[in-house]
């Protein structure tokens, strides 16, 4: 699961009323009207809430006639919470594609010229790693960049500077929203191993 997502689908649920939503919904489908009822709430708050659930794929909605029926998507919310877990999983793997100093050495020797210019990006994922965080040093955490600024500076390493750039995406060492990137903290380098 794309990180962006997991963090919207747990703020989304940081809300007591979207879990006694979910909770309400397990036992069968419901009309916001029954929903607000045992819940005590108004309907145009149920209306919000559903929306915000419905955002992240939580809920389904069927329509009859004039009402609108509301059940719980049990697979979405399964595959969204153990999410966290395969993240975890995902971090040990990056621990072991760690490499030491003397590979680190001889990738970046090997895929970079003297001045510095990317020969080609390596097919090993390792490898490919490796020439990422070699890429990535001029860049600061906390600084966004536009798309225009990211291009230029990728163009010093490789003309190909769309698929450098994609790559730095896929490995989530950038963050990419409206065409603002952004450094991830290395914690989270490599997180779809």
């Amino acid at each position: 699961m794309q990180l962006s997502r997991l963090v919207n689908f747990y703020k989304t649920l940081g809300d007591p009323t979207r879990i006694r939503i979910l909770a309400l919904l397990r036992l069968g489908p419901m009309h916001g009207q029954a929903i607000a009822g045992k819940l005590g709430l108004k309907p145009p708050t149920i209306t919000h809430h559903m929306a915000k659930l419905r955002d992240i794929g939580l809920i389904r909605e069927r329509r009859e006639k004039n009402t609108i029926y509301f059940s719980l998507n049990a697979k979405n919310l399964e595959a969204s919470a153990l999410a966290i877990l395969t993240i975890a999983a995902e971090q040990t793997k990056h621990e072991e594609l760690k490499a030491t100093e003397s590979e680190r050495l001889q990738v970046i020797k090997n895929f970079f010229t003297a001045d510095g210019k990317l020969k080609q990006l390596p097919a090993q994922r390792k490898k490919k790693i490796i020439v990422l965080e070699q890429i990535i040093r001029g860049l600061k955490v906390g600084v966004t960049y536009d798309e225009k600024d990211i291009n230029e500076y990728l163009k010093q390493f490789h003309e190909d500077y769309a698929t450098l750039r994609r790559e730095l995406i896929m490995n989530h060492f950038m963050y990419r929203e409206h065409n603002q990137y952004e450094m991830n903290p290395p914690e989270l380098w490599v997180l779809n191993l």
